[in-house]
């Protein structure tokens, strides 16, 4: 099956690194690289990300002096030696079949990007609720103004480098541009795959208000274009453990 190259963006991740970087060690499909890039973090993530160095050989740590979720992205793309590329934000979890699904998908509907579900297992039914309303409107704009989760995405290196990559300028739906600008071009789809998070960003913002947030700017896209202007600000790793800011 096809080799990956994962693209893993981090800041102050300590505390979830390790999870993650765990669930791709037990993956039933094992041809992949793991590329962390961290964005200067102040805590011990690359540290920890090291010490998987056994589980996962393929793996390199690339530190920033700068901070952003798309100059991450970026930075790993640059770097990856396979033309297939999952990118994936620290907080993410991953069944061990995932990637064996997930290619699988990917292969049989010829697709050159593609989204992922977002999975509410383990959480209270209000949370499946309000994740289940999400997901239709992923896959409901899919055909006609294409939004997705940069927390779990599907590119290739040949569609990153002719769109231009994640645009640097926008802080908030860069994701969901990558894939309209990607959609122009090649195929995109969801793929009906999941994976689940820390559910702290939606704690700690309120996940009406969090949903409310994207329904608006994505709303303020289709009609007005995208976001350069820090018409919404939206802040790269304002999340807090405790009272520990990240």
């Amino acid at each position: 099956m096809t080799p990956v190259s994962i693209v893993i963006i981090t800041l102050n991740e300590e505390k979830r690194i390790g999870r993650l970087l765990d669930d791709l060690s037990k993956q039933t499909h094992s041809d992949f690289e793991v590329i962390l890039v961290d964005s200067n973090s102040e805590d011990k993530t690359c540290e920890i990300a090291k010490g998987f160095e056994k589980a996962l050989p393929a793996l390199t740590v690339h530190k920033m002096e700068k901070r952003g979720a798309s100059l991450g992205r970026n930075t790993g793309a640059n770097l990856a030696s396979n033309e297939r590329i999952l990118f994936l934000d620290a907080d993410v979890r991953l069944d061990p079949t995932f990637l064996t699904n997930a290619l699988h998908q990917l292969e049989q509907k010829k697709l050159d990007v593609a989204g992922v579900y977002m999975s509410a297992k383990q959480l209270s039914f209000g949370y499946k609720l309000g994740y289940g309303a999400f997901n239709a409107g992923l896959y409901m704009t899919s055909f006609f103004f294409p939004t997705s989760v940069g927390a779990c995405l599907f590119s290739t290196k040949r569609v990153h480098e002719e769109i231009g990559g994640f645009d640097e300028a926008i802080v908030l739906c860069e994701d969901c541009d990558y894939v309209r600008r990607a959609s122009q071009t090649w195929r995109y789809r969801m793929i009906p795959v999941s994976f689940w998070f820390d559910p702290r960003r939606l704690e700690q913002d309120g996940f009406l208000k969090m949903g409310l947030t994207y329904l608006k700017a994505n709303i303020r896209r289709f009609f007005f274009g995208e976001m350069r202007n820090n018409e919404m600000e939206y802040k790269f790793g304002h999340y807090t453990d405790a009272n520990n800011k990240c």
